[in-house]
């Protein structure tokens, strides 16, 4: 789950991790009284959208001027905004973040994440600051610093100060050193107890005053912890998420909409994974990533092809099963029902693999329903991308 820059920047101040006087405004006439409040030399204005790019695509506004405020929030509120995280679509701008500006004298980067290779948590820093990471390790990689922590041991003063050095803050500005330090080990509490994904502050910046301040933040959790956070949970926001994706959520299912032409059923992530990579593989282009979980129950089946039928562009679907705690006969029951329950008005194949795999197969060609049946990956992926013909 991904929350605001706001809401990064209050779980911030939480933790002792130094950000600026700000507050999240959700009209102009909210902007002009903590503009008032506020009363500070130069005026921030931040579209809140959860995608990055927002400066460059408008989204970021500074004045001096604090008569100007009002009219900055009027022209970003209800705007849509589209960077290389939002798609083409882009995403509509409800609610701003207005902060007071800062005296920068260096910009750094600074994040926090699991590293996949050691499963440990591991800070990235670097002295680019304000770039897209992705690009600095691209064309730069040997300024991109990594500090793993032990989490049998937890952070300790000798991982901040390898980060600080290496970063060469000695050389920068050594009165931040010892607060970059007790920083480092605020964010990685945060990291930890609110079980979180990514921890990321671009900039982090140094100032003409010498100190430290998170310019921007950005906050993503694991959704399997959020049960343990009810703060966190209040922090969602709807409307920058997909409607079908919330209402997989409420149906208990792993959705995510893709840009493709054929609907995907699975039960299993890693199956989940092949069957996307088989349809590219095949000449076409998964519509979404679906996993219904191990039962695959008629409900759920149900659920899931109602979810598929309201994206446009599916063309096709499909079923992918492997049966093993369920047996392939009992889900071939769910894809019958379900079929009979929700009009299906696109083709469809089905394979199943597993337990009772043949009499699954043969309930489902028996059927009466127009779909083919498939017990090769390669074959069925073959056969929907046929009916359906290849992605444009």
């Amino acid at each position: 789950m991904n929350v605001h820059e706001f809401q990064a920047k209050s779980l911030f101040a939480q933790f002792g991790v130094p950000v600026p006087r700000g507050k999240e405004i959700t009209s102009p006439d909210a902007a002009t009284a903590w503009a008032d409040e506020l009363n500070t030399p130069v005026f921030v204005v931040k579209a809140q959208i959860h995608a990055g790019g927002r400066g460059k695509a408008g989204g970021v506004k500074i004045t001096k001027d604090k008569g100007a405020v009002a009219g900055l929030a009027k022209e970003l509120l209800g705007k849509t905004l589209v960077t290389h995280q939002t798609g083409p679509k882009g995403r509509k701008v409800h609610r701003l973040l207005m902060e007071e500006g800062a005296n920068i004298a260096k910009e750094l980067y600074l994040s926090i994440l699991v590293d996949r290779d050691t499963g440990w948590p591991t800070f990235i820093a670097s002295t680019e600051g304000g770039m897209e990471i992705e690009e600095v390790a691209e064309k730069t990689p040997e300024k991109i610093i990594k500090e793993a922590i032990d989490p049998a041991v937890g952070f300790q003063g000798h991982n901040g100060r390898n980060v600080a050095f290496a970063l060469g803050l000695q050389n920068i500005e050594p009165a931040v050193i010892n607060p970059f330090v007790q920083m480092l080990g605020n964010l990685y509490r945060l990291f930890m107890e609110k079980n979180a994904a990514l921890v990321e502050i671009n900039p982090l910046i140094i100032t003409k005053e010498k100190t430290l301040v998170a310019l921007d933040g950005k906050v993503s959790f694991d959704d399997n912890g959020l049960f343990k956070h009810k703060d966190v949970q209040e922090m969602r926001d709807l409307n920058e998420e997909e409607p079908l994706e919330i209402e997989a959520t409420a149906n208990t299912l792993n959705y995510v909409k893709l840009d493709g032409n054929i609907g995907c059923m699975v039960n299993g992530a890693g199956l989940a994974m092949a069957t996307m990579d088989v349809i590219k593989l095949a000449g076409s282009e998964p519509a979404n990533f679906l996993d219904v979980g191990g039962g695959a129950t008629k409900e759920t089946v149900a659920a899931g092809f109602r979810i598929l039928l309201k994206d446009p562009n599916v063309k096709g679907i499909f079923i992918n099963i492997f049966g093993g705690i369920v047996r392939c006969e009992r889900i071939a029951h769910g894809v019958i029902e379900a079929a009979k329950e929700v009009h299906i008005n696109v083709p469809l194949v089905v394979r199943l693999q597993g337990t009772n795999a043949e009499e699954g197969r043969k309930l489902l060609a028996d059927s009466g329903l127009k779909l083919e049946v498939a017990d090769d990956l390669w074959e069925a992926a073959q056969k929907i991308v046929k009916l359906t013909g290849k992605a444009a």
